[in-house]
């Protein structure tokens, strides 16, 4: 199967959807999410851009009729307030959004970042995908481990962020056999840090390949984006119409 990809802005229909389901969400619904609740906790200044940005997340999924949102763990409550949202409109207005399921994947349910956190931008903790090798390896290096020394077993091997980390990127085997040395003692965090980077890197050179050659053909990248877009405003804006029509704004 093949991804539909284009900008989100680029299709404005979201935005005028957004508009129209505030007026049915519950300023306490949004109150509750965690993700607000986090920031705030964190020290980060609400604004309305923050506080509502759920609603835009239910706008992006109810607008193309997705049944199916693969999501975090972290962002399964998000799926339930477009369930929310878009339940209470369809009880409000007649049946007019398809009401989604999340999928999450247990392997990938939450990336931990190089502190520990889940991985965010906000958190400043993310390793990134298309970055320049050498200070990419300095932020793998860099994560931060305890004080035991190599050869005292680890019967905690499983929370290790590295070990979580090359779960990701390298094979079964490979990571079960990491995991288990540095749980019977005898394999220090140097040298399981550079088997970290040594996976990531070979895991995602395929894909910087392919950036890198996107990169040279700029007008082709564009061309994608608009085709897609195309496509994508064809379904938003059927509906979009279909949710104004139901509550009589057409």
């Amino acid at each position: 199967a093949k991804s539909v990809f284009f900008k989100q802005s680029d299709v404005p229909e979201v935005t005028e959807l957004t508009w129209l389901l505030t007026t049915l969400t519950p300023m306490p619904m949004l109150e509750n999410c965690h993700s607000y609740k986090d920031k705030l906790n964190k020290g980060l200044k609400p604004n309305h851009g923050l506080f509502s940005y759920p609603v835009l997340m239910a706008s992006d999924i109810l607008i193309y009729d997705s049944n199916i949102v693969p999501v975090g763990k972290d962002q399964k409550q998000h799926v339930e307030v477009t369930r929310d949202i878009a339940g209470k409109f369809n009880q409000t207005y007649g049946e007019t959004f398809v009401i989604p399921e999340p999928r999450i994947r247990d392997e990938v349910a939450a990336v931990p970042g190089t502190d520990g956190q889940k991985m965010s931008k906000s958190y400043d903790n993310t390793i990134e995908i298309f970055g320049d090798e050498k200070p990419l390896r300095k932020k793998v290096l860099r994560l931060v481990m305890d004080s035991r020394p190599p050869e005292e077993p680890k019967p905690d091997a499983d929370k290790n962020i590295a070990i979580q980390l090359l779960k990701l990127f390298a094979t079964q085997e490979v990571a079960k056999e990491t995991e288990n040395k540095l749980r019977e003692g005898g394999l220090g965090y140097g040298d399981l840090k550079k088997t970290l980077f040594e996976h990531y890197w070979e895991y995602f050179a395929e894909a910087r390949a392919k950036r890198a050659e996107l990169e040279n053909n700029l007008d082709y990248v564009s061309q994608v984006l608009r085709k897609s877009a195309e496509k994508a405003r064809a379904l938003a804006t059927t509906v979009l119409d279909r949710a104004k029509n139901n509550c009589g704004l057409s």
